[in-house]
């Protein structure tokens, strides 16, 4: 997986690699437990992924220095930059009327967070 958006039991919203390109998914609240789930997905523009690669670099910086008590990245005012990244993307991260279904079944490498990705994949399915 390229990057993690957001997270509930498991991945929720991010950007994946299906077939050698870019495509963002959204599971749309849903979790299934150990069953595969149903994302809707659809392409990221190389300027999306741009920039979404860039907020991923400052995420993946601030998990690897946070310490206990650290606050949460997300909720705006801790780095200016990737808060303004959050909405220059918001554009591209609403999925299309029309964007199709897959199913997404989840595999842990146990690598967890890093600049390649996440230490999950997926393995998706019509």
């Amino acid at each position: 997986m390229i990057a993690e958006l957001e997270w509930y039991d498991g991945p929720r919203v991010g950007l994946v690699d299906i077939a050698g390109k870019p495509y963002y998914f959204d599971g749309y609240g849903q979790y299934l437990g150990d069953r595969a789930d149903e994302y809707r997905v659809w392409p990221a523009s190389p300027a999306a992924m741009e920039m979404e690669r860039e907020q991923w670099a400052i995420y993946v910086d601030w998990n690897e220095r946070q310490g206990a008590g650290a606050a949460y990245l997300g909720h705006g005012g801790l780095d200016a930059r990737y808060d303004e990244l959050d909405v220059l993307l918001a554009q591209y991260r609403q999925a299309p009327d029309d964007a199709p279904r897959l199913l997404g079944e989840l595999r842990h490498t146990g690598d967890g967070h890093r600049m390649e990705g996440t230490g999950y994949w997926f393995r998706w399915r019509p």
